[in-house]
This record gives C-alpha cells, structure tokens and sequence, in this order.
C-alpha cells in the first residue's frame, strides 16, 4: 500500500488551512494512504475492452441545463470568513512556478 506521509499530510492541511493535532494527522495520513491504495487497484482494473462514454446517462447523452446562475447567500456573507477579500471578490496570491 503507497504510503502518503506525515510531512504530506501536514502540508495538506496546511493548503486546506486545517489546524490538525499531531494524532489527527497521524490518523489523516493513514486515511490518505488507504485512498491512494485504492486508486492503484482501481487503475489496475483490465479496461481494454471498454469503449469509452461520453456520459454516464442511460440512453444517450443527457440534454444540457439552462446556464442560469442562482446566489445561494450574500456575497457579503460569503467574503466574511475570508482571509483577504476585496472588491466583492476573494483575493489570492498569485501562483508563478
């Protein structure tokens, strides 16, 4: 089984912007760890003889909704938690590798 680190979780976490005890992160990476496991057997499955789906509708293709946004709370409300938020928008730092 892959085995996903504490120094993985913690970072993680630290994205998430998670505060986790050293024992919630112990029990978060061994979590983690089952997940990724899963996914190598899942990977493994033999799908050659599989054709690929466009969807997963029985019968064909499920017809498109309209593109209609609906708020679900006030943009106030949900840039309140925020940790830095302006012009009615959440800001971030910009990401350059």
């Amino acid at each position: 089984m892959p085995k996903v680190s504490m120094e993985q979780t913690a970072r993680v976490a630290e994205l998430a912007r998670l505060a986790m005890s050293e024992a919630e992160l112990a029990g978060m990476a061994e979590q983690l760890s089952a997940i990724v496991g899963y996914m190598d057997i899942i990977g493994a499955a033999d799908t050659s003889g599989v054709e690929p789906m466009i969807s997963a509708a029985l019968g064909g293709a499920s017809p498109p909704r309209g593109d209609v946004p609906v708020p679900t709370m006030p943009r106030d409300d949900a840039l309140a938690n925020a940790p830095d938020a302006g012009e009615g928008f959440f800001r971030v730092p910009p990401v350059i590798e």
